[in-house]
């Protein structure tokens, strides 16, 4: 059970404070902006201690998607009536890739479709995959300072690029769900395929 006390995992914990602080603090921009930034800043920090320290671990590797889907997942909640419903198909890749293909599930497209390998490639380390991580985790902060003006108080940006900023990370995130929905339907097949398997036998 040492692994719970790995570095990197301490982080995770600490993230997920901040998200929950965040989302207590949802209408005060003031103090949601930093925690939520604060978290996702964490969530590279944690990676790096994990490879620098020699702590990576399949628990790490599940923590860390488990918060990221909780700060996406309350945004979305919190922006949107609907919002729930892309947390909800989030945590259905979450429990699809993990399920099936466990804390290597970055590395386990070789069989998919050219275009989800390319987004997959390099662990989305590829102009496309920034793109649809991009779309993945900005959209929906976009998306909360677009809400509460901040893009305009606080950073002065014009209308055109704001709209051109949201269009285009709307558009990763669509590409997102392109791969997400691959993911689900692979994961239905493998669930038939098992089952089928198991009557034979």
């Amino acid at each position: 059970m040492e692994v719970l006390l790995y570095w990197p995992n301490i982080v995770g914990y600490i993230r997920v404070s901040l998200v929950f602080a965040a989302w207590a603090a949802y209408e005060t921009p003031a103090v949601f902006v930093p925690l939520y930034t604060a978290s996702v800043v964490l969530d590279g920090v944690d990676g790096w201690l994990a490879r620098t320290l020699g702590q990576t671990s399949r628990f790490g590797a599940w923590l860390d998607v488990v918060v990221d889907n909780l700060g996406r997942g309350m945004l979305w909640s919190q922006l949107f009536k609907w919002g729930w419903l892309v947390s909800a198909l989030e945590w259905c890749v979450f429990v699809c890739n993990h399920s099936s293909r466990g804390d290597q599930w970055k590395s386990s497209f070789t069989s998919c479709p050219s275009f989800i390998q390319a987004i997959m490639a390099y662990g989305f380390r590829t102009p496309l995959g920034m793109w649809v991580v991009s779309g993945l985790h900005c959209l929906p902060v976009w998306m909360y300072a677009c809400q509460w003006g901040l893009l305009s108080h606080w950073l002065g940006l014009p209308l055109g690029i704001q709209t051109l900023g949201t269009l285009l990370l709307a558009a990763g995130r669509l590409l997102a769900l392109s791969a997400e929905v691959w993911c689900i339907w692979t994961h239905i097949r493998y669930l038939c395929s098992e089952e089928s398997e198991e009557k034979k036998n």
